[in-house]
């Protein structure tokens, strides 16, 4: 039980613990969304563009907005 509550005490308690806890977690919510990312790709591969569809990176919009006095 001593060795829990060291372990737990170098997690929170220094600085390479916190580091090796932020690390962690990244990694693990990188993998979760790789994973994620490809069962979503499977589930929709069919998918084509609609006149609805938006994309972040999308270059064929003229503006910004969709409204025209905001682009001014």
């Amino acid at each position: 039980m001593n060795a829990i509550a060291d372990f737990f005490a170098w997690l929170f308690g220094t600085r390479q613990g916190v580091i090796t806890l932020v690390a962690g977690g990244i990694v693990l919510f990188l993998i979760l969304s790789f994973l994620l990312e490809i069962r979503t790709r499977s589930l929709y591969k069919n998918h084509e563009k609609t006149e609805g569809d938006w994309d972040l990176l999308d270059d064929d919009e003229q503006g910004w907005s969709d409204f025209d006095s905001d682009n001014n």
